[in-house]
């Protein structure tokens, strides 16, 4: 399970004028008290270190690789996400498509494909979100399709220090046969130099709840 969409390669490929044909990048580094993803537990509690490099096309394109410690899964300990997408507006909407291929080394029968797809709208300080990731039937997925859909509203005041964000997400198919609804709160705060601190609650209706608190650097 990944990282969650945030829409952020549309605001990067509209920077660039039309008909530049440029590329950015960007590379990321976090910690977190513990790994949650869509409301699971992927760290067993325990703190975990992540990271993300992104690449940029001014077309709306980019592709990059995410990597996190995560606790013993099927011999894996560490989570690799290759991805490639294309982000841009249409009809008044930022659009986000790609496709993650999710790779455990040293897990057995565990790497799987899976296709993200969101659409996004800001009005002022507050933006509105909603997305689906879709996985083919596959041994990843215990040989079953799964998906899990998603909606997120951002509130960032100009003038605050603060942007809160909260999330609703349910899961149905091979990671949750049963269905399994998640959802988050959080805030962050951006410090100094490229560094960010976020804290969240995090829960889903087949875990307990925690706290999880982040340190990001962005460059």
């Amino acid at each position: 399970m990944r990282r969650s969409l945030l829409l952020v390669p549309v605001a990067l490929a509209s920077a660039h004028p039309a008909g530049a044909q440029s590329w950015s990048w960007e590379t990321m580094a976090g910690v977190a008290s513990e790994y949650r993803d869509r409301g699971w537990d992927l760290s067993a509690g325990r703190p975990s270190a992540y990271g993300e490099f992104t690449a940029y096309h001014s077309s709306g394109a980019y592709g990059g690789v995410w990597a996190a410690d995560i606790a013993d899964y099927e011999g894996a300990e560490v989570e690799l996400t290759g991805y490639v997408g294309w982000a841009g507006a249409v009809g008044g909407w930022d659009v986000d498509v790609a496709v993650w291929q999710n790779v455990y080394p040293d897990g057995v029968d565990v790497d799987y494909v899976e296709f993200p797809v969101q659409v996004g709208r800001t009005f002022g300080a507050a933006a509105v979100s909603a997305g689906a990731v879709w996985a083919p039937a596959q041994s990843g997925t215990g040989d079953d399709e799964n998906l899990w859909v998603w909606t997120r509203f951002d509130w960032a005041p100009e003038a605050w220090p603060l942007s809160f964000h909260a999330r609703v997400g349910h899961e149905d198919g091979g990671f949750a046969p049963d269905g399994k609804t998640d959802w988050l709160v959080g805030a962050e705060a951006p410090v100094a130099h490229g560094f960010s601190i976020a804290v969240e609650w995090v829960e889903s209706d087949l875990e307990d709840g925690a706290v999880v608190a982040k340190l990001e650097w962005r460059r």
